[in-house]
């Protein structure tokens, strides 16, 4: 869908790092939608699609502990850019991930836990220093849905308008400008978390019980 002839910034080529998840995170939310999912899911058997019932249920248990998934990329994203920002090599890696597991953890690993040793992403995987960027293009992702959430028509089809301007302002582009001059291209405006609290079920407390 690249406009931009140049191969080294066409396409998700030449995106920073921490936007180049957006399209393809992006694409995810259409996956929840009822109408989506029937049209593309099939028994291996019979053809049909998922049942609803199925889908209902999923779409339910979407959120469970999403809270607590957020604080574990918290937590690694923490790790990995203090591990390689302020670290001294010679110092024991498992000291540093305890002082983070005292920041945002809210259930403590047991003490022979050594997830650290197993991190591939950021010791082998190319995420060094930049692992945070799993939750920063769920921002953005989540964000860019929110805008066709927005602008849907009264029967909940998406704007044809919205979808061309995010054809020419995402996807078109690449990397030939900044990831965000694009995204403000697209939202007009830079990226907010509303969305992203709003799609994880965690944009309200639940109000405590009298027994709690």
């Amino acid at each position: 869908m690249t406009r931009v002839e140049e191969r080294q910034v066409a396409g998700i080529s030449g995106v920073e790092w921490d936007a180049v998840e957006l399209p393809s995170q992006f694409m995810e939310n259409f996956c929840w939608q009822w109408d989506v999912i029937r049209s593309m899911s099939a028994h291996t058997d019979t053809g049909a699609p998922l049942p609803r019932a199925l889908f209902d249920k999923m779409v339910a248990a979407k959120n469970f502990q999403s809270g607590m998934q957020t604080l574990r990329q918290i937590e690694f994203s923490l790790f990995d850019m203090l591990l390689h920002t302020g670290h001294e090599p010679e110092h024991d890696i498992m000291a540093l991930l305890d002082q983070v597991r005292q920041e945002v953890a809210v259930i403590k690993p047991a003490p022979w836990s050594r997830a650290a040793h197993t991190f591939s992403h950021i010791f082998s995987g190319g995420y060094s220093a930049g692992y945070y960027s799993y939750k920063w293009a769920e921002v953005l992702s989540a964000d860019a849905y929110a805008a066709f959430e927005e602008s849907a028509h009264s029967d909940g089809s998406p704007n044809l308008q919205t979808g061309r301007k995010y054809l020419n302002a995402i996807l078109e582009a690449g990397g030939s400008r900044p990831a965000m001059e694009s995204f403000k291209a697209f939202r007009g405006r830079e990226p907010q978390l509303d969305a992203l609290l709003r799609h994880q079920g965690m944009d309200r407390i639940a109000p405590q019980s009298a027994s709690a």
